[in-house]
């Protein structure tokens, strides 16, 4: 019997803010030692009032403007009533029966290179718990993270396989760092994503019950976890047993999900109006504000580059998968006037030493302009191409500007007549076949006699000089 998959995706994305949600605490929690990042109102004591932090509320406008949602201009806060030993209030503020964002949209590209609408039910703002700990016999708690502001994205049951959800992810984890809202990283918790899957048979409406799969730790592990429970639960059912609705861990060691406890409905957190907070009310004044700081997103990059660089969609894409990497690029277009060379040097030098090093293009050492003037050296026949890479691996390891480099260890091209002429002799006539091979029309011996010159002359023979001679000799 043929069956289809449907998911849902909750994202929580913890804000980047310099204090928590409700008080001044330090949002710098993974700074501090232990329990010495909180207040009064992390911990829950009596009389301990919240406060919303001013710029919580700007940077959730700005997530629900990059995922397309409309802004309720009034919301309120709910308590979702609950106990666990992370959250010792007995309650977890959030916004349960008018968030202030809802029915959003995003695009998104598949493997195929087809496209994808992923409806966005609803986005709300609410504080985290504290961090539990779990070692051989007890558990510890560190309250450094409790009410670390997060915002709760939530898609509609509209995710039809695990391709679609991680191009969902992908694409939703870019628009939000492009935001500069969060680090959006799941190895620092920073971003999160509990999926919800269930099956039915194909042609049915009604929708299959569901599981809930926590402890996520990556987008390869989200892949996983559905695959493994589609499965599961079509395993289920093909033997004539029924699905259990229930909260399920990932167990990424087995590669399977576990059952953890059984899946609360909304009437069972006894939701209710947070009386200690005011209504959220968003200003037509403040909403075109954040309006105007929006910035060009990734896909918008992506389209703008092919066009007006006329570079391909394959090199465009990994320039554009990082704000700061797609600034670095276009900066390098405006100082040398080359956007072929500058996607060359990105994506085969910067980008391998970015990988070998992992650090990011902020912890670079060779700026824009530095490495401009490496490329005007090459166009300006100052330096080979060669050349240019041997000074290029220098300036990694100094501070020195690549003209200084050039000059110091006299890499400056030669471009002499006379110089060129007696190279070529010598090797046109150390390569007699080399020589009668390129007579005889085999284009592959230009390229031995040329290695064998560039070698001799320690790459600072000029290539084209070079190259011009041994074919007028070789007539």
């Amino acid at each position: 019997m043929n069956y289809e998959t449907v998911i849902g995706l909750e994202v929580h994305v913890q804000l980047k803010t310099k204090s928590k949600i409700w008080c001044s605490a330090s949002a710098s929690y993974d700074e501090m030692e232990p329990n010495t990042c909180i207040s009064p109102t992390c911990i829950g004591e009596p009389g301990a009032l919240p406060k919303l932090n001013d710029e919580v509320l700007n940077y959730a406008i700005k997530a629900a403007l990059a995922l397309n949602c409309e802004i309720n201009k009034i919301s309120y806060f709910d308590r979702k009533n609950y106990f666990y030993p992370d959250s010792p209030k007995n309650y977890q503020i959030t916004q349960f029966f008018r968030p202030y964002a809802q029915n959003g949209s995003l695009e998104v590209k598949l493997p195929n290179g087809s496209t994808s609408n992923i409806e966005i039910e609803r986005i709300q703002i609410e504080e985290d718990t504290a961090k539990s700990i779990h070692i051989s016999k007890e558990s510890l708690l560190n309250f450094n993270r409790a009410s670390m502001p997060l915002l709760e994205i939530i898609t509609k049951p509209v995710i039809k396989n695990s391709n679609e959800a991680y191009a969902y992810l992908t694409t939703l984890k870019e628009r939000i760092k492009y935001t500069k809202i969060s680090d959006v990283s799941m190895e620092l918790g920073s971003l999160r994503c509990d999926a919800n899957v269930s099956v039915r048979k194909k042609g049915d409406t009604k929708l299959g019950t569901r599981t809930e799969t926590k402890n996520l730790n990556s987008f390869k592990a989200v892949v996983k976890a559905i695959e493994y429970e589609t499965s599961r639960q079509i395993d289920l059912l093909e033997k004539g047993e029924r699905v259990v609705q229930e909260t399920r861990l990932w167990d990424e060691e087995n590669g399977i999900t576990r059952p953890m406890r059984s899946k609360e409905e909304a009437m069972d957190y006894r939701y209710f109006p947070e009386p200690d907070l005011p209504a959220v009310v968003i200003s037509d004044e403040r909403l075109l504000k954040m309006k105007e700081d929006m910035p060009e997103f990734a896909d918008e990059k992506l389209n703008r580059f092919i066009k007006e660089y006329g570079i391909a969609q394959l090199e465009a894409k990994p320039l554009v998968s990082d704000l700061a990497l797609a600034d670095y690029f276009e900066n390098l277009v405006k100082l040398t006037n080359s956007p072929k060379q500058a996607c060359s040097w990105v994506l085969t030098e910067i980008l391998r030493v970015l990988k070998e090093k992992n650090i990011s293009i902020e912890q670079f050492n060779i700026s824009e302009n530095n490495m401009a003037q490496l490329i005007s050296l090459i166009n300006t026949n100052v330096i080979s191409s060669k050349i240019a890479k041997e000074v290029f691996a220098k300036m990694l390891d100094s501070t020195l500007t690549a003209e200084e480099i050039v000059k110091r260890d006299n890499l400056v091209q030669v471009v002499d007549n006379d110089y060129i002429n007696e190279l070529v002799d010598k090797i046109l006539s150390e390569n007699p076949q080399s020589v009668e091979d390129l007579k005889a029309g085999k284009d592959r011996a230009i390229k031995h006699l040329m290695g064998q010159a560039m070698k001799l002359s320690k790459g600072k023979a000029n290539p084209k000089l070079v190259t011009d001679l041994i074919l007028e000799k070789c007539k």
